[in-house]
């Protein structure tokens, strides 16, 4: 039944040998203490069970789908992928009772957790084996219980190994005691997550040999040819020469994409059409999740303005636009109008532009609307990644002019081609490391970054559709702390496409000290992106409060996007004792070492 990548102790016993093609049901509430009837409805329209109170039972186990025509086991909460929507109420103390049911042999691990992502809670509570907690270990139960302190979308996921991959995830939702500043008819979560029937260990493995494995794109000698009728021989050799002495190419946007991934909306594939329902001239309100491990989601409804309410669970002044991208992690709040005509379809593909998934808002079962194509594959180019060509000079050791462990440095922007992003934070210039330096897991070193917030981002850009970028976005709310920063921390995100390794200033998880917080201080923290991915970057226990270039408050985040040679800037108030987790939320990225602790104490940092 299984293929080589899914080999297992003979004794594996499912917890629900459960069959399902093009989409995940949701598993049974039967037993856990709600009246199914009163929830049905809600519970149909997302195929998933919604669990409300202040008291919750979850069991963690392994659950046969079939997304693809082949069979595998999936790590579910209560048998059901996503996992149940939890919904809590704003000054609530809520306890969930999480028991540790994975089977012997399971290939996902004898240890689990669950992370509260977004949620304010005592470092105890949030989930992280080795960091807060021992984890939950097979057979064995963790009781979290803590204070609700805040409203909104937000979501949940295993901080175990690769088990977020396999299914371990689910939304949450936090109805605020007073009145929201927008009205809306109908509410539906909509979950976007990727799902591969390799084993994400086996997936990971692959990363590690063959980086580029699912970069099937590359330019060929009729590209070559193309771009030199068009730009000329010399201007079009000197540019391949310089991808090739950096070891890149300017298709490679994601590490795994949909040659590997089966999109999903709501734990379904677009086959399985998931369907919210409406009535003409209803305001609709979608919470958009991003639960992938990998994979950015530019979102879009042909024929309908998406009017953005809400970002990471924080109101934001109203903002209407035709697009946005979404990060793996963050949540938007978006309101929609239907009318006219009897569906829609709610389009999100991919950053590389590989695959979509889709679902549709339509006034009854069973209609679908046109699905718009996937849009033509964008190339990085050297000011994507804080570089300009005329700036990169060979060494004359097959390398880049200012090479650190393998790639350019001394690269200044293409201002050019930045013409329509913001000129004022060109000038900053990074403090790098010392760590950076000769380090053979860098790379690649950015000189001349900028925040560059105002840009939609790689093959948004000039697409004829109003499409929001992070400028746009402003919080419902003054700054809550009001201080100035007592101190700035610059750290790089660093990394080696090739070894598919990533980090922190060149530092590996493993090799680096916590990052120390002194209790109540108001700090800035600035990251630089020194590498060609996009990156989003979380911080637990604490809000982050990002900033525009001028240094002033822009909006509040739980994740904060990081796209290549970006330099941007939030100020965080560590309000919250103990050890807390700083990564990114690419899950093979973290896994691979893009991540640290840390330590909020109380004293002198």
């Amino acid at each position: 039944m299984f293929s080589d990548s899914f080999s297992r102790d003979d004794g594996f016993i499912p917890s629900r040998r459960r069959f399902v093609q093009g989409l995940a049901a949701g598993g049974a509430i039967a037993g856990i203490g709600f009246d199914a009837r009163s929830i049905h409805a809600l519970e149909s329209r997302l195929r998933m069970p919604v669990l409300t109170g202040t008291e919750f039972d979850l069991s963690i186990g392994e659950t046969l789908v079939d997304f693809t025509g082949r069979v595998r086991p999936a790590v579910t909460v209560n048998g059901s992928l996503p996992a149940p929507l939890l919904r809590w109420r704003e000054g609530s103390t809520v306890t969930l009772r999480v028991r540790n049911a994975l089977p012997t042999g399971s290939i996902h691990g004898h240890q689990t957790s669950i992370h509260w992502h977004g949620i304010l809670l005592p470092a105890n509570m949030d989930g992280v084996p080795g960091l807060s907690f021992a984890g939950i270990h097979r057979g064995e139960s963790y009781l979290y219980r803590f204070d609700v302190r805040q409203t909104g979308t937000y979501w949940y996921h295993s901080h175990s190994g690769f088990q977020e991959q396999a299914g371990l995830y689910g939304p949450l939702i936090i109805d605020p005691i007073a009145p929201e500043p927008f009205s809306y008819d109908r509410d539906y979560v909509v979950m976007l997550s990727d799902w591969t029937d390799l084993s994400p260990s086996a997936l990971f493995s692959r990363l590690k040999k063959m980086a580029g494995y699912d970069n099937r794109h590359k330019r060929t000698i009729g590209d070559f040819l193309r771009d030199a009728g068009r730009n000329g021989f010399t201007a079009t050799a000197s540019e391949r020469g310089m991808w090739g002495r950096m070891r890149m190419t300017p298709t490679d946007l994601s590490d795994v994409d949909a040659n590997t991934y089966t999109y999903l909306m709501n734990g379904c594939t677009a086959l399985g059409n998931w369907t919210g329902l409406f009535r003409s001239g209803e305001r609709v309100r979608l919470r958009l999740i991003n639960g992938s491990s990998m994979t950015h989601f530019d979102v879009r409804i042909p024929g309908l303005k998406l009017r953005v309410v809400a970002a990471d669970g924080q109101y934001v002044h109203p903002v209407t636009v035709d697009e946005l991208r979404i990060a793996a992690a963050e949540t938007y709040d978006v309101i929609v109008e239907p009318s006219g005509q009897d569906a829609f379809t709610i389009f999100a593909q991919d950053l590389g532009r590989t695959g979509y998934v889709s679902g549709t808002l339509a006034v009854r079962d069973g209609l679908r609307a046109p699905v718009p194509a996937v849009d033509p594959r964008p190339l990085l180019s050297m000011s994507d990644m804080g570089h300009a060509m005329q700036a990169i000079q060979p060494t004359g050791d097959g390398g880049m002019k200012g090479m650190e462990g393998g790639c350019g440095a001394n690269m200044g922007h293409d201002m050019s081609s930045m013409a329509s992003h913001d000129m004022s934070a060109m000038a900053r210039v990074p403090n790098h490391p010392p760590s950076e330096n000769r380090n053979p897991l860098v790379d690649m070193r950015v000189e001349s970054p900028s925040a560059r917030l105002d840009d939609p981002g790689i093959g948004l850009r000039k697409n004829s559709r109003d499409v929001l970028s992070y400028s746009r976005l402003r919080s419902l709310f003054d700054d809550p702390d009001g201080r100035e920063p007592g101190r700035e921390v610059e750290l790089h995100l660093t990394g080696h496409m090739e070894k598919f390794a990533w980090s922190f200033d060149g530092l590996k998880f493993s090799d680096a000290e916590p990052l120390r917080l002194n209790y109540g201080e108001r700090l800035r923290i600035v990251l630089v992106n020194d590498t060609m991915m996009t990156h989003p970057i979380h911080l637990h226990g604490l809000w982050s409060d990002l900033e525009d270039e001028a240094g002033e408050f822009l909006v509040r985040k739980h994740t904060v996007d990081m796209p290549p040679g970006t330099r941007r800037s939030y100020r965080v108030r560590a309000d919250a004792l103990g050890q807390w987790a700083y990564h990114c939320h690419l899950l093979y990225h973290m896994e691979a070492g893009m991540m640290r602790t840390v330590s909020v104490e109380e004293g002198g940092v």
